[in-house]
């Protein structure tokens, strides 16, 4: 049995989400995830096949906005978070000890109040990880000033039950701003500055009451809106000049079948070179040919009215042609997917004859 597991990162607000499924089965759960990665989540979610179950939230964030309310409705994965997180019309409430099953794995919860009373953090036994959410950082921990949180709370959180788990457990913490993508809780144990080694509770609670942070700049939003899940005021609203899918590598695609039945709303870019077309004079009807090699140079030919289609063989040097137009000002433009070779295999209509 394999797992696949990605670790996803927010730079504005420092946060990890992650996504985990069986191999075998294609369940998955996302942990934390965020309203502005929503795109690059849901694309990773489509092209490695995986049926999202479920979508944790930790507790309830205050430094920026969950997307759980979105991906349940795309994915229809049921979100799951604990009463004491407050947060409102959550599909699975879960307790200390629960299990969430994603076909040959279990991720157990493990309730770790102290940062906010709702917080937990997800312990996989084999291979040996655990999901701390804002309890246990990298060399730090999750601070208590705020949402009735308890530095007491969280030492015992941490003591009593994270730094019981096995010495070689992974720790895979809800946020970090040093680059840093991991520990153990060996490690965390005995090197944590501010709870590690012989420190005692004492030491913890005097570090973490005096620490005088400012409040997370998104708090007076994040937390309203996550208590509701996300949920916006108003939907997103999708491109109206095509019906394009973002990838994982954010590139905007668009179906041939789509580009087919649109040729008069849109302008196509074939970016092949004129040693191909010569080969294989295949071409889509009214297709404008600039070969890739000299786009940067014949930017004023591509009408700027229409909305543009990039086009070559197989879907990939198009892409470089795309990302040329996006970066010099084009707005409406996106690539075909699987170029000229998906074209032909859906048995869409293209000439062999002609010129420009």
């Amino acid at each position: 049995m394999n797992l696949l597991f990605r670790q996803l990162y927010d730079v504005e607000s420092g946060t990890f989400t992650y996504l985990l499924a069986d191999e075998e089965s294609h369940a998955g759960i996302i942990i934390d995830p965020v309203y502005e990665q929503l795109d690059r989540d849901l694309a990773l979610i489509r092209e490695l096949g995986i049926n999202l179950s479920y979508c944790v939230e930790t507790h309830c964030h205050a430094d920026h906005v969950t997307a759980a309310w979105l991906l349940r409705n795309e994915t229809d994965c049921r979100i799951a978070a604990t009463a004491e997180s407050n947060i409102e019309g959550l599909d699975l409430v879960l307790q200390h000890d629960d299990g969430l099953d994603l076909g040959n794995f279990n991720l157990q919860v493990l309730a770790t109040p102290g940062h906010t009373p709702g917080c937990i953090s997800l312990y996989l036994a084999d291979p040996a990880m655990v999901f701390t959410g804002d309890c246990l950082l990298i060399r730090g921990c999750g601070r208590t000033d705020f949402q009735t949180g308890s530095a007491a709370e969280l030492y015992h959180s941490i003591t009593s039950k994270l730094f019981k788990l096995e010495d070689e457990t992974i720790v895979y913490p809800g946020h970090d701003y040093k680059g840093r993508t991991m520990s153990t809780i060996g490690e965390e144990r005995r090197l944590n500055p501010r709870i590690g080694g012989d420190a005692n509770e004492q030491d913890f609670t005097g570090f973490l009451d005096n620490m005088q942070l400012p409040h997370p700049k998104k708090f007076d939003t994040a937390v309203p809106a996550n208590l509701k899940m996300g949920q916006p005021g108003t939907m997103p609203i999708a491109p109206s000049w095509a019906p394009v899918t973002v990838t994982y590598a954010g590139i905007l695609e668009v179906s041939p079948q789509w580009v087919a039945a649109s040729l008069d709303k849109v302008h196509v870019l074939d970016v092949r070179t004129r040693v191909e077309t010569d080969e294989e004079p295949a071409r889509i009807e009214s297709a404008q040919l600039i070969p890739l090699n000299e786009l940067r140079d014949r930017l004023e030919e591509v009408p700027r009215d229409l909305p543009v289609m990039t086009l070559c063989r197989s879907g990939k040097r198009s892409v470089m042609a795309f990302d040329i137009l996006r970066k010099q000002g084009w707005q409406e433009v996106a690539n075909i997917k699987g170029g000229l070779l998906a074209w032909y295999a859906e048995g869409l209509p293209y000439e062999t004859s002609g010129e420009e």
